[in-house]
């Protein structure tokens, strides 16, 4: 990891990206709702707010930080020489945004050498940004956020995802068909970003979903992590997209169990 950038300024710069993208989302929703197009599958819709978002982010950061590389859901790839690279999602929770549902989100992250080091979210719906670097305690609006202390799988309230894909879809059904006699209950919110925001401010207890992309989660998992909880693969100790399992320091471990069970 290089020694020379300073996480706490790229987490500043974050910020800033994701407050600025969020007003334009705000702004463009409504004239972007009958321009819709998909993208997987027919229920995957994409707008032009999407291509909006990621490209004022993307003229951000290469105005101030040229030499940077950047990795964007719709299509920016850049590669830089400085060592950092920015991986964004200008709406993470597309459909929410095109039915007004309240659970969509702008999420930038900032990496170095494979390892996240600061990142931001912006809950566009509810107007919470969250953010967090290495080294420091993850904010809630500049309020300090926390796990909870959960320590037990039954009382847990559990947020997961599910794919646009109907293959994976079934296989997900099939998961949450055996996790919910053991957990509290279950959320689905439709956004992965806002699900770990939500975990690392302690109004859910833990979160699992299969199939993500890597700006889907790369904010919301340092905020996870600098707020007290775990964030990992089945089998990983680091994130892995094809299933990403993260909550509080104990739940953490007997959800990922508890997944890893209905492998076999």
């Amino acid at each position: 990891m290089s020694t020379t950038e300073d996480p706490k300024e790229l987490a500043n710069r974050a910020r800033e990206l994701v407050s600025e993208a969020a007003q334009a989302v705000k702004q463009m929703r409504t004239d972007v709702i009958d321009s819709a197009i998909t993208k997987s599958s027919p229920t995957d819709p994409v707008t032009e707010a999407d291509k909006a978002a990621e490209q004022a982010i993307v003229d951000g950061i290469t105005t101030d930080r040229p030499n940077d590389s950047i990795r964007g859901e719709e299509g920016a790839d850049k590669t830089g020489t400085s060592g950092v690279t920015w991986h964004i999602d200008p709406i993470d929770g597309t459909t929410n945004y095109l039915y007004d549902y309240p659970s969509y989100a702008v999420s930038v992250a900032a990496e170095i050498s494979g390892v996240v080091v600061a990142g931001a979210v912006f809950d566009v719906a509810s107007g919470d940004l969250y953010s967090a670097h290495r080294g420091a305690r993850s904010v809630c609006n500049d309020e300090p956020i926390h796990v909870t202390t959960k320590d037990e799988l039954s009382s847990a309230l559990v947020a997961t995802g599910f794919s646009y894909l109907p293959n994976r879809r079934r296989e997900q059904a099939e998961v949450l068909v055996e996790l919910l006699p053991l957990i509290r209950d279950i959320r689905r919110a439709g956004s992965a970003a806002v699900d770990l925001c939500l975990l690392a401010s302690g109004r859910v207890d833990a979160y699992y979903e299969s199939g993500l992309n890597f700006w889907d989660f790369a904010a919301g998992w340092i905020i996870v992590e600098q707020a007290g909880g775990a964030c990992t693969g089945l089998h990983s100790d680091d994130p892995d997209p094809s299933l990403l399992v993260a909550g509080g320091p104990v739940v953490h471990g007997l959800l990922r169990s508890a997944l890893q069970a209905f492998e076999s």
